[in-house]
């Protein structure tokens, strides 16, 4: 009979064990050691059983140069020992969250974190176009250096058009910057001093600058990847027409001729980096509606800003086009949203992937995250969790990407999800 209670009592401990221990983990994240296997057998809701045979998730996040938003600090931009400090700090608390993947942001505007023969240095890293770091720093050499070392993959991420990001930008540019040495290249967008100065994507030469910009890269960096952002055309109004006129007699209309010229860009850069090593990675993060259903039937059930229609980017095209080894479509809203709800896309998104050797990773907006309002949506944790663990439920969901850098370390509660998130997959 002593056996037998002896039996029951262990029978219930350990049921009451398995009920604990995924609540401790969460809270205690960073406190506790347990085994990587333990969190695959205790997953939310019990979803991500014995995950170790399946392909690594890819766990990345976005880390932003534009404005010095995530690197480098105003302090840091004429001290090289800080800009060290600062990129190392960013290493290993990206290790420590648990993510093995950092898209880098290397030409935020036109402008080089990197020793380029085609761009000046970034302002955001020197304070000028005409000044190069002390003692020949190289953020991007640094950076993939350090994340190698721990295991963590190093992607460029560059945005192909944007010259400025306001009006007064345009006096700050280096006297060697291709903008200043082609002012036919250059379209400006917007009024007064929120004036944003774009290269042109329907003139040859400048689709032969950025692909060149890619070579540049690959050749002397041992990145992983590069990766585009989701600015192509940045609207409708876009004063483009002359261009249109030499080039685009062959298309009914300039719509469609501008998707051309980016559908080009895609596939180009595509081809151009797997003729380097067929090994790099290529993809876009773009907007993520497509087209609303309204638009198109086989677009989303959604009511937003479409991408085709107003940035002409075919992003569904180049999935079923094979351009892409990767797509992050940017899910920036809750589960629910009833314009475009965060569900809804994702199913959508998985469905344009389906058949195709194109993996989908899944931007989300860590930036929402902890919002004060009780009844938001991105009160506290629970939205981002709450979406990580629909994406494990998604067929054809092969990872997330967080953005950004600097929106996760303001929110300690954020970071231990992180943590403990990271750690559910091996």
């Amino acid at each position: 009979m002593l056996k037998g209670i002896a039996a029951k009592s262990i029978i219930f401990l350990s049921i009451i064990f398995m009920l604990i221990v995924p609540v401790y983990a969460l809270n205690n994240v960073g406190k506790t050691d347990m085994a990587k296997e333990s969190y695959n057998e205790i997953s939310a809701d019990g979803n991500i059983q014995n995950n170790n045979s399946q392909k690594k998730e890819l766990r990345a996040i976005w880390v932003a140069t534009i404005y010095g938003l995530d690197y480098p600090s105003k302090e840091a931009i004429k001290d090289v020992s800080l800009l060290k400090k600062e990129m190392i700090e960013i290493i290993d608390n990206v290790e420590e969250m648990g993510f093995n993947t950092i898209y880098f942001q290397v030409r935020p505007a036109a402008d080089a974190f990197y020793s380029s023969k085609i761009f000046p240095w970034s302002k955001y890293l020197t304070g000028d176009q005409t000044i190069s770091p002390q003692d020949n720093f190289d953020p991007l050499e640094f950076i993939v250096k350090q994340g190698h070392e721990r295991n963590i993959e190093v992607h460029a991420w560059i945005n192909p058009y944007r010259i400025t990001m306001q009006k007064s930008d345009l006096d700050e540019l280096a006297p060697n910057h291709p903008a200043l040495l082609h002012p036919e290249w250059v379209v400006a967008h917007g009024s007064g001093d929120n004036t944003k100065h774009y290269f042109n994507p329907g003139i040859p030469e400048v689709e032969q600058m950025i692909l060149e910009g890619v070579s540049e890269i690959i050749e002397n960096y041992n990145v992983d990847g590069i990766h585009l952002d989701d600015y192509f055309y940045p609207g409708t109004n876009f004063n483009d027409h002359d261009t249109y006129a030499k080039y685009g007699s062959k298309y009914d209309n300039i719509g469609d001729w501008r998707r051309s010229n980016i559908n080009s860009l895609i596939e180009k850069m595509y081809h151009l980096i797997k003729a380097k090593d067929e090994n790099l990675s290529f993809g876009v993060s773009p907007f993520a509606i497509w087209a609303n259903k309204s638009s198109n039937p086989l677009g989303s059930d959604t009511k937003g800003k479409e991408a085709y229609y107003t940035m002409y980017a075919d992003t569904r095209g180049w999935v079923k086009a094979g351009y892409l080894d990767y797509i992050i479509p940017q899910i920036y809203w809750n589960i629910g949203y009833e314009i475009a709800d965060y569900e809804k896309l994702l199913n959508w998104w998985a469905d344009v992937v389906a058949d195709t050797d194109v993996d989908l990773y899944v931007g989300q907006a860590a930036y929402r995250a902890g919002n004060p309002d009780p009844n938001s949506p991105w009160y506290g944790i629970n939205q981002i969790k709450d979406q990580v663990d629909l994406n494990r439920r998604t067929n054809n969901v092969k990872g997330y990407v967080m953005f950004r850098y600097k929106s996760l370390l303001g929110k300690p509660e954020l970071v231990n999800l992180m943590k403990y998130l990271n750690r559910l997959v091996l």
